[in-house]
């Protein structure tokens, strides 16, 4: 899947970096500029990564991140996607896929997560009761390739403050 990487601001994206790691800091990470999109999941495989209702992360262009310090291995066994996990606490801190032009860091790794609450939240139909996100896009599974554009530049107006809505249910 390969989407357009561009930041929402140019600026933005040669400015600004966060950086992250795993539970015992072996394992560090950096990404520049916006994200691309926030999402939440809440399918079973990530319910059982996570130990918790859901998966937090923000997508960021493969160009604009980099392992900083450690090197991550592979977990997550049976899944097409490539979890990359901590070698010593096995913390799940981010996910890449062939053929896709950006990385899912769990937003929880991050030294700093503030303002990158869930934008979009996806496979509601495994959402646990209680499990509420915050999401102003939610869709029962996830959402068609050709739908992620839209949302992600949704995403940029949002982050803007420039968003004409206040929420938004898909089914």
């Amino acid at each position: 899947m390969s989407w357009s990487t561009e930041a929402p601001n140019e600026m933005d994206a040669e400015s600004r970096f966060r950086e992250g790691g795993c539970r015992c800091g072996q394992l560090r990470f950096q990404f520049t500029g916006a994200p691309l999109i926030t999402l939440a999941c809440h399918c079973r495989g990530c319910q059982r990564m996570t130990g918790g209702p859901y998966s937090t992360s923000v997508t960021v262009p493969t160009g604009r991140f980099a392992v900083t310090a450690g090197q991550a291995v592979i977990g997550g066994v049976g899944d097409p996607a490539m979890h990359h996990h901590c070698p010593k606490c096995f913390s799940w801190v981010f996910t890449r896929m062939e053929g896709w032009s950006f990385v899912n860091l769990r937003t929880s790794m991050l030294d700093d997560p503030t303002g990158l609450d869930p934008f979009v939240e996806t496979q509601t139909a495994d959402r646990l009761p209680f499990a509420t996100t915050g999401a102003v896009r939610s869709f029962k599974g996830f959402p068609d390739d050709a739908e992620w554009p839209e949302l992600m530049k949704d995403y940029a107006l949002a982050s803007a403050g420039r968003a004409p809505w206040t929420t938004g249910i898909n089914p």
